[in-house]
């Protein structure tokens, strides 16, 4: 296992000083490009994935990448949303999924989470995306990925800031997904949950 103080030791000795006058702008500055919503998967790092810089991502990590519809209220999820849209100006959204992801699979694989009460619920939040998929039991795991994602923006939109952002054109949203093994990434559209006949 990496022992996370020689992770830091590392970085402060051989990362940060060649990125010094990076952070020195970052210590005023917060101006990230894109909100990336991605699932908390260790397996996947959006700034690893997209070649990105400290700074460029406002990133949320949700266990599925699964974003719920707004309600009025507060919650961790809305205001960071929130926050990235209508504070520090987003110009895009992107909501990932991936190839291998636990909750996906729960879902699929209609697993007993009665000892797991939170995340059942949590779960949830993707019951739309299964159900455009079939009836239990026949959901493929790839394509309720993909489904979910579609599912995950719609959510997205329902957010006042979101809506707002998108219908003046000062914000666009994109659905992908990460297949581990190979590195690829696939935008998804959201004719790809189309049930088969």
């Amino acid at each position: 296992m990496t022992d996370l103080a020689d992770g830091v030791t590392h970085f402060q000795h051989d990362v940060f000083p060649g990125k010094a006058a990076l952070f020195a702008d970052l210590a005023t500055t917060h101006t990230p490009h894109t909100l990336f919503i991605g699932c908390s998967d260790a397996r996947v790092v959006p700034e690893l994935i997209t070649s990105s810089e400290p700074g460029e991502l406002f990133v949320i990590r949700t266990a599925g990448n699964l974003v719920p519809a707004y309600a009025p209220g507060g919650d961790g999820i809305a205001a960071s949303i929130e926050y990235a849209v209508a504070v520090l100006g987003v110009s895009r959204v992107v909501v990932c999924g991936h190839s291998g992801c636990g909750a996906m699979t729960a879902v699929a694989e209609r697993h007993d989470l009665s000892a797991m009460p939170t995340i059942a619920q949590w779960l949830r939040y993707t019951d739309a995306a299964a159900a455009r998929l079939g009836p239990a039991g026949a959901v493929d795991l790839p394509r309720l990925v993909r489904a979910n994602v579609v599912a995950q923006l719609s959510n997205l939109a329902t957010h006042p800031s979101v809506s707002r952002a998108l219908g003046t054109g000062a914000l666009i949203a994109e659905g992908w997904v990460f297949d581990i093994g190979s590195g690829t990434v696939t935008v998804v559209d959201g004719t790809e949950h189309t049930p088969a006949a």
